[in-house]
């Protein structure tokens, strides 16, 4: 069976957020990555596939297609295979002691997919994000979350509102900052991490009380910051270690 016109359309069309939020849907792509979203509990709406020999129980009817008609609705430089479509969960925040991450205007699609795979990592159930972070559902966070999107609870919301409405102690990154590795750092709080070229806002800069710096052991000590995936990567480790 080939593609319609249609079906064309719309995926294309989901590259776009509007376009997501309108129809409620998102593209995953790859055999890994639509297997992994497929064992979860999303559901899933169609399943477009060029080998016959794949097999997902859990899809219900695949639509095979030809690799030039994956090609025309894959975003990827070099398709792999499958392309699914899946709905967009109902998203609620709901309060929580839980250790949590917090995200203030992260703009890359990559970083944004690498915290998620972190926070799947080191056992962080609860992502939020402000409102103007990048689209967990943008097809490029997607495909770097590896599945890990299925795992961890992602909202969006005001956060500062957020912040101001949580007892739990909040951190952030900050090079004038207390060391991280002599730091006692509570069991359950909150690290904000903020865009990748402001940090984060004067607003929510506000409301941290506490500033955690990860020192720099190079002799010339030139490079000017981390990348922010990184740094989360960095901190998580210490939150979790102790």
């Amino acid at each position: 069976m080939s593609l319609s016109k249609n079906n064309i359309k719309l995926i294309t069309s989901l590259q776009q957020k509007k376009y997501r939020q309108k129809y409620k849907l998102f593209v995953a792509e790859g055999i890994k990555v639509v297997k992994e979203l497929l064992a979860s509990n999303l559901i899933v709406n169609q399943v477009f596939c060029t080998d016959d020999s794949l097999i997902f129980e859990e899809a219900g009817a695949v639509t095979q297609i030809s690799e030039n008609e994956l090609k025309k609705i894959s975003s990827l430089k070099t398709p792999n295979k499958v392309l699914a479509l899946f709905e967009i969960p109902e998203s609620d925040l709901k309060v929580t002691n839980d250790f949590t991450v917090a995200l203030d205007g992260i703009n890359d699609p990559g970083n944004l997919g690498t915290i998620i795979r972190l926070c799947d990592w080191f056992g962080v159930q609860h992502l939020v994000c402000s409102k103007n972070t990048v689209d967990c559902y943008n097809s490029k966070v997607v495909q770097a979350t590896m599945g890990s999107l299925t795992r961890v609870s992602i909202c969006y919301t005001d956060l500062p509102e957020f912040l101001e409405n949580s007892k739990l102690p909040k951190y952030t990154a900050d090079m004038s900052g207390e060391n991280v590795y002599s730091s006692d750092l509570p069991q359950k709080a909150i690290l904000v991490m903020g865009n990748e070229a402001n940090g984060i806002s004067k607003e929510i800069d506000s409301i941290i009380k506490n500033q955690l710096t990860i020192p720099r052991f190079g002799n010339i000590q030139a490079t000017e910051s981390l990348n922010v995936a990184t740094a989360t990567a960095i901190l998580l480790s210490e939150f979790k270690r102790r």
